[in-house]
């Protein structure tokens, strides 16, 4: 049987004072003889059959689980390490530097492929690209872009239908929008060509993938680029309005993290949950308990990993490197 409980009795008072979270949830029995807190930035209801799935065998644990911004976990982890046991998050570079900064604990008997685990501290548990998403009313069937060259010419061909409806992620404010939009920009000279595009067409900047897609079915956005696709595909509201187009011209995918924070009391229940994020994904695909892309979609058919953990990930994190990013994406952007 599942619970899920309002988190109100429950939180942390100092935590909930310094936090506005975008959803705070607890699942579990009320009486649970331990808590383990889980800060996230994948949505509640995508998550929350993971964590019932977790919790069908452990009767005596209770998981609270908060969601913020990508950019917000690594702020508010750093600033309260304490307060969290288990740190999940789409920005592979900031989760990389916070294990790298000594915030975690190795999780012993987890195996993984190298490209996928740092150091036996930080896990990933799924695959999920950045996507081009439209509004099917804006676009003959026949002349959705495919690629971001075809995306520019189809914006700079009809100015008066996508003046001030582009979105795209705030990199200032989004973690994840800050290493997709660096990775793209590392794989190609497109990429600023787009957002010059965009800014001059009155772009729209948004915190996260959720709100860009409420826009996108209002039509207040009738197309939406580095669109986390998984979050699409799992409404099954929007499969008549959007459609979700993989770029073809190269891809940029991220992986989901997880790691066990060094400074937990619940060690044991905190490894646990994330040996099962793990486990979870491998085997017979069951939306049902595990929603999100799994982890094997990293590996092309060549069996090589798409993308992988690495220092590499840290580049744009140098304050210098990231200041002038920013400008520069400001320049194009914010015109």
């Amino acid at each position: 049987m599942r619970y899920i409980f309002a988190l109100i009795v429950w939180l942390c008072p100092l935590v909930a004072a310094a936090e506005e979270w975008e959803d705070q949830n607890a699942f579990g029995p009320a009486s649970a003889v331990k808590t383990l807190r889980v800060l996230s930035s994948t949505d509640t209801s995508l998550f929350a059959p993971v964590i019932e799935d977790f919790l069908q065998s452990r009767s005596g644990v209770a998981v609270e689980y908060f969601v913020t911004g990508t950019a917000q976990i690594d702020q508010v982890f750093r600033a309260a390490p304490d307060d969290f046991d288990v740190v999940i998050s789409s920005a592979m570079d900031l989760q990389l530097k916070l294990v790298n900064d000594g915030y975690s604990v190795p999780v012993e008997t987890l195996s993984q492929p190298d490209w996928a685990q740092w150091r036996n501290s930080l896990f990933a548990f799924t695959t999920e690209p950045a996507t081009i998403v439209i509004n099917r009313a804006a676009f003959a069937p026949d002349t959705v872009p495919q690629t971001r060259q075809e995306l520019i010419a189809a914006m700079r061909a009809r100015p008066e239908v996508f003046r001030g409806k582009v979105g795209t992620y705030d990199v200032r404010k989004s973690g994840l929008g800050y290493l997709f939009a660096t990775q793209d920009a590392r794989a190609s000279e497109t990429f600023w060509r787009l957002m010059e595009v965009m800014g001059g067409l009155d772009a729209r900047l948004y915190c996260c993938s959720g709100a860009m897609i409420d826009d996108l079915v209002s039509g207040d956005l009738v197309v939406a680029y580095n669109v986390l696709g998984s979050y699409v595909a799992a409404r099954e509201d929007v499969a008549e309005t959007l459609e979700i187009v993989l770029p073809s011209d190269f891809p940029t995918t991220m992986m989901r993290t997880a790691f066990v924070s060094s400074r937990t009391e619940v060690e044991a229940e905190a490894a646990a949950f994330v040996r099962h994020l793990v486990e979870v994904q491998t085997g017979p695909r069951n939306p049902d308990v595990f929603p999100l892309p799994p982890l094997s979609a990293a590996v092309d058919s060549a069996g090589q990993a798409v993308i992988s953990l690495g220092p590499a990930l840290m580049t744009y994190l140098d304050p210098l490197k990231r200041k002038r990013f920013i400008k520069e994406w400001s320049s194009a952007v914010i015109q």
